[in-house]
């Protein structure tokens, strides 16, 4: 019988050119599953979205990973991504690096929000409102 590495889901800002970074950047080491990456604005009816929407997640507070059957949020899915990530290239071991500790991801996830939020202020975009749909 074949072990089955599962999905692991990444759902994000689209408009966001930070968050657009962290997508095409994320990779997963390949022994703890495959990595789909979902653009929260344009993906509106993907069976994610509608699992974040279920679970009541808001999107302009911070990304979401699915992985396990679990929905991780913000600073929570900042580590996971530094504990799964595959660390063999730069953009994941210093992600690695910098987010395995909880405490160091809870204090500076606030910062990244804020640059998110000036971000696609610039761009000239709103927010998602996802849970408003």
């Amino acid at each position: 019988m074949e072990n089955s590495k599962p999905d692991i889901w990444f759902v994000f800002d689209g408009e966001c050119p930070i968050c657009q970074m962290g997508a095409n950047l994320f990779k997963v080491r390949k022994n703890v599953g495959t990595l789909h990456t979902v653009d929260a604005r344009s993906e509106h009816d993907h069976p994610i979205m509608k699992e974040v929407n279920a679970a009541k997640l808001n999107l302009d507070a911070g990304m979401v990973l699915k992985y396990e059957g679990k929905l991780y949020q913000g600073d929570e899915a900042l580590v996971l991504m530094a504990n799964i990530g595959d660390a063999r290239d730069t953009f994941n071991g210093v992600n690695r690096a910098l987010f395995r500790s909880k405490l160091l991801s809870k204090l500076c996830y606030p910062f990244m929000k804020l640059a998110r939020d000036i971000a696609i202020t610039l761009k000239g975009v709103g927010k998602i409102n996802n849970l408003e749909r």
